[in-house]
Formats: structure tokens, C-alpha cells, sequence
């Protein structure tokens, strides 16, 4: 039997649903150990997602990680990506995006093509710039949460992003930043976050899903067990989307004696960026 990507994407939906069940079911009876306080639930440790979101959001079959330059006869393959043959390539994936597609504008759509086509050279991650949310939980380095009576903190291994919970409205920022400001309140046992006041150079994947400056995102994380976490995040945008969607995933307990390391990635791109600027080019 042939199945399109339709096809397949509408029973990915259907087994999907069918998976939330049990786990709703499991996150009502699950009681999460208690913080210091002796009343919200101990979000502390070090998490990681374990797929592949942050190569392509949406359901993607595998695929050679192209990107597009012009040459003597229009757009070609850049070397690049070619040279580094099955390592450089897209694994297939599920998808995390829920009703399997993101309600893009029909402008905002055509720059992701572009984005898309130009990945090489456009993708924030290749540069080291700070990943914003959603993307910096699920890229493929953990994360640590920090929690205290009054205080929460993230910190993300990439790049030695962090990024405070503020607990009591500060009210609007300042300025737009890399990680925005994130806002936190409880129901219950899950813990809600909006964040606003993101800019728009991060991207949710490496294939050129992008958003604007008026970009909210309102995250929850809920326990389901000892050892793992029901992430969500609602995406709104009426400047890129036509209406607020949502992808959701499990994040996963590191339990493998780990600890956030260093990985300040700028000297990695230094060469990358700046390195036409040399008064003598390396070898």
C-alpha cells in the first residue's frame, strides 16, 4: 500500500491523539515531589528532548540537508552541504506541531522556502546566536531548571543561554531580546510561562520556520513521572500566522550523571563570519 504525506500525516494525527489519552490520564494520577516550599512541584534537574524538532518541526521524511546558491546557471547545491554526505543529512521525524502543518501566511510561507533554500547562510544556530523559545528546549544539548522558593531560572548548555521567570509581572520590556522575557504563574501542578518581546532573527528549526518581533509564546510544563515532563508551547503571531498553533513534546530527565558544560560556540564561527576579512586567507 503507497502512502502519500498526507496520508501519513493524518495517521501520525490519529495515533497521536490516541497517545494523549493515557497520558493525560497518567499526569492526573501522577503527584510530583514538592519544591522547599512544600506546595509547587520540583521542577529541578537537567532535561533534554530526545527528536528531531530542531531539524524540521513539521513531519519531514529524511532528506540531504541542501542549500542553495546561485552559480554560472542559477541556484546549484552549495559543496558544503554535499561534502558532508550522510552526516549532513535531515533524519525523518514525526513532527511536533499539532494538526501536523503551521498556518503560515501565504508572504510568510514564501520566506520560509526561502529560508529554507538559504539555510547555510541564514540559520541562527550556524552562528551561534541565542536560539529563543521555543527552540532552545529541544535543541539537541540539555537544559537545567533551576527552582527555588521565589525564583525560577533556566539555563540552556548552547551557547550559555539563561533566562529568568519572573514571577511578578515587570510589565512590557524594554527592548526585544534573543530570549525575551518570560512571565510564570501555576496552575496546578504545571507551570506556565508567556514570553513576549522576543526579536525576529531566531528560527524554530534548520528549515527556516520563522516569526516576527510580535511573536507570544505561552509554555507549559507539566510532570507526568519521576523522570519526565509534558512540554507545550501555543505560538501566536498575526503578522506571520493566520491563526495560534501549538507543538508539544516530552522532555526527558538526564540520568546519566550529567552537567551542564561549556559550549560557548563563538570561536567556532569566528572563521565562518569573519574569516573573508583576513588580510592573508587561511589554507
Amino acid at each position: 500500500m503507497k502512502l502519500n504525506l498526507n496520508s501519513l500525516r493524518k495517521i501520525t494525527l490519529v495515533l497521536a491523539l490516541a497517545g494523549l489519552a493515557p497520558m493525560a490520564i497518567a499526569a492526573d494520577k501522577y503527584k510530583a515531589p514538592r519544591a522547599s516550599d512544600g506546595i509547587r512541584p520540583d521542577l529541578n534537574g537537567i532535561w533534554q528532548a530526545l527528536n528531531e524538532a530542531n531539524y524540521d518541526i513539521e513531519m519531514h521524511m529524511a532528506r540531504p540537508s541542501l542549500a542553495l546558491r546561485d552559480g554560472p546557471a542559477g541556484p546549484i547545491p552549495a559543496k558544503e552541504t554535499l561534502a558532508l554526505g550522510a552526516v549532513g543529512a535531515v533524519p525523518p521525524g514525526m513532527g511536533v506541531v499539532e494538526g501536523g502543518k503551521i498556518p503560515y501566511k501565504p508572504e510568510a510561507l514564501a520566506t520560509k522556502k526561502e529560508n529554507q533554500k538559504n539555510w547555510l547562510d541564514r540559520d541562527p544556530e550556524i552562528k551561534c546566536y541565542l536560539p529563543g523559545v521555543p527552540r532552545a528546549t529541544y535543541m539537541p544539548q540539555p537544559f537545567q531548571i533551576l527552582q527555588g522558593d521565589n525564583s525560577l531560572l533556566f539555563a540552556y548548555q548552547y551557547a550559555g543561554a539563561v533566562r529568568d521567570i519572573y514571577f511578578e509581572d515587570p510589565g512590557p520590556a524594554p527592548v526585544d531580546s534573543w530570549m525575551g522575557q518570560s512571565v510564570g504563574t501555576w496552575e496546578g501542578d504545571t507551570l506556565v510561562v508567556t514570553v513576549t518581546a522576543q526579536n525576529n532573527k531566531t528560527w524554530f528549526d534548520r528549515s527556516g520556520n520563522h516569526h516576527s518581533d510580535l511573536m507570544t509564546v505561552v509554555e507549559r510544563y507539566t510532570p507526568m513521572g519521576p523522570n519526565h515532563l509534558h512540554y507545550e508551547a501555543t505560538i501566536t503571531d498575526p503578522e506571520t500566522f493566520t491563526k495560534p498553533w501549538k507543538i508539544s513534546m516530552p522532555l526527558y530527565r538526564r540520568l546519566d550523571n550529567t552537567r551542564l558544560l561549556d559550549f560557548k560556540c563563538v570561536e567556532f564561527v569566528e572563521e565562518l563570519m569573519y574569516g573573508k576579512f583576513r588580510k592573508v586567507p587561511l589554507d
